[in-house]
């Protein structure tokens, strides 16, 4: 995850200031470049939502990740514009294998072995990515780095995580048993909801991932701190997953999600609405703070929705999302074009984040009405003073 992801997807928008400066690109170019990595891994989310034999699993993740390190270093051998578009291509191609069939295999083992608690651990690593390579990004910056050489450090770190990926992933992974038939059709009914949810969610969180350095470069208060939001932003990340997850065994994973896509909804409002020092730092934690964990919890909530299908839901979730970040920077773009600033785009990105708050809410009640129900009303009666609530009980 910190390798395909953390480095291989997100390492561009540190990068992306140094090459618009030496290349001379516009920002459409870059907006293009970006739309290139986001069409990849659309197609490799469609891709791998079909059945992976589980023996050719491990194979396929390794080859992924290999690709994912290659086309990464393979940016600073080329300046055309269509060579980075290509690799760009292939790199959000391979981080959409290496998303879907890591987490079929880590959430199967972790489930065989009844160490859901681990999950945390899987997911930070995106975290953990994006913060080490911001962190090497500023370094060799400060030295005088050029553009290339910061490609090839992401390319050499994404390729020294992949070795480590081959050593720690066994041959063979258990298969948790999958659940019972007859509650297969219940839980099932929350999944399109849930699809759709985590699609808005990508929407809601793209555009201000995609311009929150811009925001930042853009205005002089704020310059000091570009080099280093990033940076923020993936600290944040790291233990999202673990504080979002533990939240999840509190309340549920629907509340949870709801709640976070909340909380995400504040920090993109915060980056057009509260532009000083402080309200940007808030909003790249609170953004930090929350993609991950989305992530984390829609795909654990997916995997409990499809029983033995596991690996078709997290496909088919991977592919919504890759759908909302897709458009994402296009309805902002088109938008920014006509009003001049990013206001009112972000604000249609936090009202995406609450009805997906809501439709999540929605595909937890679909999937276990009744409990869902009585776990709300037990909620609902401890705030109101009736009774305690259930999760005060621990």
């Amino acid at each position: 995850m910190a390798a395909a992801i953390g480095i291989g997807r997100f390492v561009y928008t540190p990068i992306l200031p140094i090459m618009l400066d030496s290349l001379g690109w516009s920002k459409a170019d870059a907006g293009l470049v970006a739309s290139a990595n986001f069409l990849g891994y659309l197609i490799g989310a469609v891709a791998s939502a079909g059945q992976i034999a589980a023996a050719w699993q491990r194979n396929w993740l390794l080859a992924a990740l290999l690709a994912s390190a290659f086309s990464t270093a393979g940016m600073a051998f080329d300046q055309h514009f269509t060579t980075h578009l290509v690799l760009r291509l292939i790199g959000g191609a391979a981080s959409a294998y290496v998303i879907v069939l890591a987490s079929t295999l880590v959430l199967a083992r972790l489930a065989a072995l009844k160490r859901g608690d681990l999950t945390a651990v899987h997911f930070a690593g995106v975290g953990a990515g994006i913060m080490a390579s911001a962190a090497v990004v500023s370094m060799m910056t400060s030295l005088g780095a050029d553009w290339q050489a910061l490609w090839l450090a992401a390319g050499a770190m994404a390729l020294g995580a992949t070795a480590l990926v081959a050593t720690l992933i066994p041959e063979q992974v258990d298969s948790a048993t999958p659940p019972a038939a007859a509650n297969a059709e219940v839980r099932a009914r929350g999944l399109p909801a849930l699809v759709v949810a985590y699609g808005l969610f990508g929407f809601g969180y793209v555009i201000t991932a995609t311009f929150l350095v811009a925001i930042v470069r853009a205005m002089p208060e704020l310059k000091a701190l570009e080099a280093w939001i990033w940076v923020l932003f993936g600290f944040a990340a790291v233990p999202s997953v673990a504080l979002w997850s533990w939240v999840g065994t509190r309340i549920g994973l629907a509340a949870a999600f709801a709640v976070a896509c909340l909380v995400e909804g504040v920090g993109v409002a915060a980056s057009i609405e509260w532009t000083t020092l402080p309200g940007v730092s808030l909003s790249a934690v609170m953004l930090g703070g929350t993609f991950m964990g989305l992530t984390a919890l829609g795909l654990m909530m997916a995997r409990q929705l499809s029983g033995s299908a596991s690996q078709r839901a997290i496909g088919l979730m991977t592919a919504s999302f890759a759908a909302g970040q897709m458009i994402g920077p296009t309805v902002a773009g088109f938008l920014f074009d006509r009003l001049g600033d990013l206001r009112v785009p972000s604000l249609l990105a936090a009202a995406a984040l609450t009805v997906a708050a809501a439709l999540a809410i929605f595909a937890g009640r679909a999937s276990q009405p009744a409990g869902y129900r009585r776990l709300m009303s037990a909620t609902w009666s401890g705030v109101s003073g009736r009774t305690r609530c259930p999760c005060s009980s621990r």
